[in-house]
């Protein structure tokens, strides 16, 4: 794994293969003629219409938000929850923008408002026709039969996953949002509400820390 990217890496700790975010990443993009044809129609009184925008983006912000809490279930449970704050606030966003951007934003502080709680919200669901499925995005590692190898591979993932736990909060937000999900400087920039100079200085330093630590380990 010498030879792996930071991106790669993550994906292996989390069980999101690369196959999988890219194909997340490719399923997740709609232009913002098309999300803004479904907002007017949500904003008109046809709550289904934003099931479109939730099933194209839903295994993105999924995986994101798995990433910062490594757990399924609360991490579709904030999905959802992500979402529903989403649609009750719709009538705030700003149309001719990416809808993305603004509910990866939602997102995010949805999940760090979890995380400094330190406790499940209650479980919410959807109505006027809106819903969410099981994210296709992330799934179970698969090991090789050899158990000696199975062993190693499960002992490198827990080092990574306690390696990035190790970073700062903000550190780990943007570099989650880089190589889980892909997004620009400028993306993220408009998701955290930071300078794209703070954006890149926090980056350059998670990569930095994170590789010294995963250096550091033999079996790396």
């Amino acid at each position: 794994m010498v030879g792996t990217s930071v991106g790669s890496l993550l994906g292996i700790a989390l069980g999101i293969g690369v196959g999988a975010m890219a194909m997340a990443k490719s399923s997740g993009e709609m232009t913002i003629d098309k999300e803004t044809q479904l907002i007017e129609a949500v904003l008109d009184g046809d709550g289904n219409a934003f099931r479109g925008l939730v099933e194209t983006y839903q295994a993105r912000i999924y995986n994101i938000i798995y990433g910062m809490v490594h757990n399924r279930d609360d991490a579709q449970e904030l999905t959802q929850d992500s979402f529903i704050k989403a649609y009750k606030k719709l009538d705030t966003f700003n149309l001719g923008t990416k809808f993305y951007t603004w509910v990866c934003r939602i997102a995010v502080n949805t999940t760090i408002d979890f995380l400094r709680k330190h406790k499940k919200r209650q479980h919410l669901s959807f109505d006027e026709g809106i819903g969410i499925q099981e994210s296709a995005g992330v799934s179970d590692m698969h090991y090789e039969s050899n158990p000696e190898q199975a062993a190693i591979q499960e002992e490198t993932r827990q080092k990574i996953i306690e390696a990035v736990d190790e970073l700062p909060e903000d550190q780990k937000q943007i570099l989650i949002l880089k190589e889980i999900d892909g997004l620009s400087y400028k993306e993220i920039s408009e998701v955290l509400n930071v300078p794209q100079g703070t954006v890149m200085s926090r980056l350059y330093y998670a990569r930095k820390k994170l590789q010294d630590i995963l250096i550091d380990s033999k079996n790396i």
